[in-house]
């Protein structure tokens, strides 16, 4: 009878799911935004976006060597350079781009413990830096097809009260960012991670909700605006692939929902009263840093342990 009993550590729950399957998968579903980025913006959209993964994928290398980690054998530096040179306008200088990648998994990567230990996601916060360091951030690019003269990007038309138009925002016909002009390339990826099981659609759907009724009530409760709001910018490619980060979000799903209802709010106040006609990135990195609170407040009890009275 004792033969029977095996006693073993933790985990007892165990996946055929690794984190190099995960990274691939994220990888495929950002193909449909790298391909329309490239046919849109040309093929300097596809020389920003290698050279940021470049610059995350040997920065990465040399400090995995220098401090003994393993990161250098999975994808995940791949993946943050992607979302990153995704996120970055085509007329972004190469050799910011590659600057970018390397403070990525640098500083907010490897510099904080490496992979699953890093507090905020680091394509975000690199991107913030980036932001506020070099004036080309602010300089989007527009597809061949629109006129760069009178062209103008829809944060902008709607932060002043005009209509853009829903048809543009889902076939690219926009200035921004490279990967989040097209709405259709982005729902493409969403739909593979949804069917791999690699995000749920809890935080995702807190976030886009969140800023469409905050948007809505702004807008005097104007549907198509608040609409608009939602599509304009890089909230769909933010609610996708930066509030879903495994290691910056929340664990459980009562805290996914505070944590994307906070940052939906927080995108409409600074793009209504900021600086930068863009909110995502401030209030994804603004959120990392509220996610040891939010565990804290949702913490789930443990079953058959009493609370102790004092």
């Amino acid at each position: 009878m004792m033969q029977m009993l095996k006693v073993s550590s933790s985990p007892h729950i165990r996946s055929r799911t690794s984190t190099d399957k995960i990274m691939m998968t994220v990888i495929i579903s950002l193909m449909p935004c790298l391909f329309a980025g490239t046919y849109f913006f040309g093929f300097r959209a596809l020389a920003v976006c290698l050279a940021c993964t470049l610059g995350a994928v040997v920065c990465e290398l040399v400090l995995c060597n220098i401090l003994s980690h393993s990161g250098e054998r999975d994808l995940s530096a791949v993946v943050t350079g992607l979302l990153l040179g995704l996120s970055l306008p085509v007329t972004l200088p190469i050799w910011q781009a590659v600057l970018g990648g390397m403070l990525a998994t640098g500083l907010f990567k490897q510099a904080l413990g490496g992979i699953g230990k890093n507090p905020v996601n680091p394509a975000i916060a690199s991107r913030v830096v980036m932001l506020l360091s070099f004036g080309e951030m602010a300089s989007y690019g527009f597809p061949d097809n629109i006129d760069t003269v009178s062209g103008a990007t829809p944060l902008s038309l709607l932060r002043d009260g005009e209509v853009y138009g829903i048809g543009k925002l889902f076939f690219a016909l926009r200035g921004g960012c490279i990967g989040e002009t097209c709405t259709l390339a982005i729902l493409a990826g969403f739909l593979i991670l949804l069917l791999t099981g690699v995000i749920s659609p809890h935080v995702t759907a807190s976030y886009v909700g969140t800023v469409f009724l905050t948007s809505l009530f702004y807008e005097n409760f104007d549907f198509y605006f608040a609409l608009e709001w939602c599509l304009a910018g890089s909230v769909l490619f933010g609610a996708i692939y930066m509030v879903t980060d495994y290691v910056s979000s929340p664990t459980t799903r009562r805290g996914q929902a505070l944590y994307g209802a906070l940052c939906g709010f927080l995108t409409v106040v600074i793009r209504l009263y900021g600086l930068y006609p863009e909110g995502v990135s401030f209030a994804i990195l603004l959120g990392n840093f509220a996610v040891p609170v939010i565990d804290a407040f949702v913490k789930v009890k443990v079953f058959g342990v009493e609370k102790k009275h004092v």
